[in-house]
């Protein structure tokens, strides 16, 4: 799921994220540094976006939500 940078609140837990960047820097992406989970990222394709772990959010079931698109994380749209 994507939303816009400002459209994010986080409501629990933001002393908890820990941040991790590599390669070109570009993309921000956040875990849980209590179980490790990955929660959300400030897009390289789009900086204006965070992608959202939609598993990582209370009250949410993925599975109900039908097809979800993926990509494999070593082909980038934005390599392409």
């Amino acid at each position: 799921m994507s939303v816009p940078l400002a459209d994010l609140e986080i409501l629990r837990g933001a002393d908890k994220l820990t941040l991790y960047q590599w390669n070109t820097g570009t993309a921000k992406h956040y875990f849980c540094s209590i179980c490790g989970i990955y929660t959300h990222h400030q897009r390289r394709s789009n900086p204006e976006e965070f992608g959202i772990n939609l598993g990582a959010l209370e009250g949410i079931n993925p599975r109900e939500r039908g097809a979800i698109p993926w990509v494999d994380g070593v082909n980038h749209p934005a390599d392409s």
